[in-house]
């Protein structure tokens, strides 16, 4: 089976699009499927095309046994609506200058579309679906534009509203199958009346190498050893896109991290980076900016951390940091402030303590039990973690699953 993938993010970049995005290809290479990958050349978070890329309008590469297929877009991070929906729209053409090798395109059986954005969607689904009539499974991963009104991107009614929802009305429509990241994506599309072939995918992480030393408390891990320096201080995570929907600046100038006992280590970018970066370094706050760093990188030091916090602004339907799965194969318990379908799992699995989107007076209370936590308390937290990593969220097994779904679609 031969496979294109099509999506606006892609590594390099960070986040958890183009993470999930690059494990899928990769697992279904492993399966035995031969996986393309169209994309366009790397900027974000950074907001400019990386230095490795610039001054080409397209470039072929192969990352990881798959075929990368890039091509320019106009990169920016602005708030600016009109210059966002401009990078979108050249990628969504570039998807048609793509579509022109035609002795390409007839060779792929299963072609997956990554949504949002919806314009570059809209536009792979008018190409590959209508004018290719090939099989194309739509990848959701956030439910616009419900979560662009929440996060008052857009006005409810508006024009850019009305625009946005026809999209998705018509990539649902023409899809041969889809998958979403939540149940609640799955039960959203459902009730457009489409009953079409469906997967739940979640953004589920590979097990990471273990590289590291006998552990020395006396527990098993096949990904990483069970031990743990003292909690005092205790270390804190945050590994991610700093943007609005985190809204990590409101969280580092609500919590005196220093007077708690508390260290927090920021890593990633996003339109908030340069205002945190600046608040740490005119306050004394225990905070530390590590920057930007690779999806390896990070990889290598999660587990090294007592808690990561995960933090939503507003409960958004149909989102479930991705962020919260990246810790589990690491033993790291989750600190959720948030809700919805990512609360209930943290919850349900006992993966960590949680509080509501923006309460940080219940998340200061939150670190504070976990820094006072017994150690056997703690060291369960981090069982549970691992023990989900292997069970309900092992991503060896849903990429089985994944990929025995893709053989059945017609």
């Amino acid at each position: 089976m031969k496979v294109l993938v099509v999506s606006f993010y892609y590594p390099p970049e960070m986040g958890a699009a183009p993470s999930r995005i690059s494990n899928m290809a990769e697992g279904l290479l492993a399966e035995g499927t031969d996986v393309d990958v169209l994309t366009c050349l790397p900027n974000y978070p950074k907001g400019r095309i990386f230095d490795d890329y610039r001054h080409c309008f397209s470039k072929r590469e192969t990352l990881n046994g798959i075929n990368v297929f890039r091509y320019w877009t106009y990169a920016t991070v602005s708030k600016n609506p009109v210059a966002r929906l401009l990078s979108m729209l050249v990628f969504a053409i570039d998807i048609w200058l793509f579509g022109l090798k035609f002795w390409r395109i007839r060779h792929y059986d299963r072609v997956i579309v990554q949504t949002p954005p919806l314009p570059i969607g809209f536009s792979a689904m008018l190409l590959f679906r209508c004018l290719y009539r090939k099989t194309t499974v739509l990848n959701v991963s956030d439910l616009w534009p419900t979560s662009a009104i929440e996060l008052g991107a857009v006005k409810e009614g508006s024009t850019n509203h009305k625009v946005l929802a026809c999209m998705e009305k018509f990539v649902y429509k023409k899809a041969s199958a889809y998958q979403g990241q939540s149940q609640e994506i799955i039960d959203h599309i459902e009730r457009f009346g489409y009953h079409k072939p469906h997967f739940l995918y979640r953004n589920l992480q590979p097990a990471p190498p273990t590289n590291v030393t006998s552990p020395s408390l006396p527990i098993h891990s096949p990904f990483t050893p069970l031990s743990f320096p003292p909690r005092t201080p205790l270390r804190l995570v945050y590994a991610g896109l700093l943007g609005v929907a985190q809204d990590i600046l409101g969280l580092v100038q609500a919590i005196d991290f220093k007077a708690l006992g508390v260290e927090l280590h920021i890593y990633g970018g996003g339109n908030q980076a340069e205002a945190i970066e600046d608040y740490v370094k005119s306050h004394d706050c225990g905070i530390t900016c590590h920057g930007y760093k690779t999806k390896e990188e990070i990889n290598q030091v999660l587990g090294t951390y007592h808690a990561s916090i995960v933090p939503l602004v507003v409960p958004i339907k149909g989102a479930v940091p991705s962020k919260i799965f990246d810790l589990l194969p690491h033993g790291t318990p989750v600190i959720f402030c948030g809700g919805g379908e990512g609360e209930n799992i943290v919850r349900d699995y006992r993966l960590g303590l949680v509080s509501s989107p923006g309460d940080y007076q219940n998340l200061t209370e939150n670190i504070t039990l976990l820094r006072n936590m017994s150690d056997e308390d703690y060291l369960q937290l981090r069982i549970n973690c691992l023990q989900a990593a292997t069970g309900e969220f092992s991503f060896s097994e849903q990429i089985k699953k994944y990929y025995a779904f893709l053989k059945t679609i017609k």
